[in-house]
């Protein structure tokens, strides 16, 4: 069966959606997400300045109060509550005219669907999860869509428990396991994202490990909204060797909707399902936030998670409500019940208001003076049959504008030009 992975950006087809009647929203996060600071401070204590600021509040909360910063059990939350995430998402969908899909993906909860199921205008959202998933050396993330919802406890249940025990046979036999729903679609998350640190050559060994074994019961790699143009340029590559399907997947954590939607004509989730998993067809439509420079984007959501929201309910309006630390019981509590004088010191007072001033016009407007130019991938229409393990795929062809490759590379091990590969756009 011929089949066909494409991407589209918004401000270059303006009517790109019009042979569709259908958005898909994919991978987004509410506040039931749990985000690990242990990341942020790995790298905070790599900088030399705000290394040595870290350690000096680790000194002073232990002399103070007697309590130890645990970076790895402490975590943020995303500011938009279930229900407005996916009113977000929904929207912004209707906007262009289409009918919305939405399926919330957060970091091994899914609390949301399952909140979300008690109300008429969601009840159909599919039921889903992105899964911490340690393999190797690495940890990848797995969007985990549409599970059986009488059957979805169970499932993150085994989910949590491969987490804290992992294996790499287990999770094989989870995902093959996965694979045997018909109506489930299992994405790999951000792939070649080094999340963990590891260096990027093993990470991308680990990567080709991982897919040289599991890549018969994973369904699509994703092309991720809040990455940059280049690290989306080698998932494509990828999954040009790996023959996967590409899918979109916009990663909002902030209040700004996702970048990236799939379109499609299906008028169920399960339609959709089907579409990636048998038909091996997806149409990854970026819109024009996408265009913007990365930087400033990153910074966006980064202010997004310190600022403050008056309009949100009581008790989720300050950002120091949304992150959540142990006490000195090892209960987590808020970090605006844990500050001595009730408030956060001082110099982390003045660190926040200077990052909330990095998005003022002016700044914004040097940022992108600094980085200029339209974060965008080369445009891909891959419609050359393939096989994986027994199926049909199809990452192939690919229209190349942007000349980021040089002519002599090729992509995926495929085709190059003037041998039915790029054509220049």
């Amino acid at each position: 069966m011929q089949t066909q992975s494409r991407v589209s950006y918004i401000w270059e087809e303006g009517m790109a959606t019009l042979p569709y009647s259908t958005g898909v929203s994919l991978h987004s996060h509410t506040s039931a997400s749990k985000e690990s600071l242990f990341l942020l401070h790995k790298m905070g204590t790599e900088a030399p300045f705000a290394g040595a600021l870290l350690r000096c509040y680790e000194r002073a909360s232990q002399k103070r109060s007697e309590l130890t910063l645990d970076f790895v059990a402490a975590n943020w939350r995303p500011p938009l509550l279930p229900r407005m995430a996916f009113d977000t998402e929904r929207r912004q969908i209707q906007r262009l005219g289409l009918e919305a899909l939405v399926s919330l993906t957060d970091h091994d909860t899914m609390e949301a669907p399952l909140l979300l199921r008690t109300i008429s205008v969601a009840r159909q959202i599919p039921v889903s999860v992105e899964w911490t998933a340690p393999f190797g050396r690495t940890t990848f993330h797995i969007g985990v869509h549409n599970l059986p919802s009488a059957d979805a406890i169970d499932w993150m249940r085994r989910f949590e428990q491969f987490t804290e025990d992992p294996s790499d046979a287990d999770l094989g036999a989870l995902l093959e396991e996965l694979d045997a729903i018909p109506q489930v679609l299992t994405i790999l998350n951000h792939p070649v994202w080094d999340l963990h640190k590891i260096g990027n050559r093993p990470h991308g060994d680990e990567l080709d490990r991982f897919l040289s074994e599991n890549g018969a019961y994973v369904h699509a790699l994703e092309l991720n909204g809040l990455r940059h143009a280049r690290e989306n340029l080698e998932v494509a590559r990828v999954a040009g060797r790996s023959r996967h399907v590409l899918i979109s997947g916009g990663d909002r954590h902030g209040m700004e909707a996702n970048a990236n939607i799939n379109l499609t004509n299906a008028t169920s989730f399960t339609e959709f399902v089907r579409e990636i998993r048998v038909e091996r067809r997806s149409h990854v439509l970026f819109l024009e936030q996408y265009a913007r420079a990365w930087e400033q984007r990153i910074l966006d959501s980064t202010v997004d998670a310190v600022s403050d929201f008056p309009q949100f309910s009581p008790g989720w309006q300050r950002w120091d409500e949304r992150a959540f630390h142990p006490d000195a019981d090892g209960v987590m509590r808020p970090l605006s019940e844990l500050w001595v004088d009730g408030r956060p010191p001082i110099a982390l007072r003045l660190a926040i208001q200077a990052v909330r001033l990095l998005r003022s016009r002016s700044l914004a407007g040097a940022l992108s003076l600094a980085f200029p130019g339209v974060n965008r991938i080369p445009g891909m229409r891959c419609d050359v049959p393939s096989t994986i393990s027994g199926r049909r795929s199809s990452i192939g062809r690919f229209r190349l504008g942007t000349p980021i490759l040089a002519s002599s590379q090729r992509v995926g091990g495929g085709v190059g030009p003037g041998e039915d590969g790029w054509a220049s756009r």
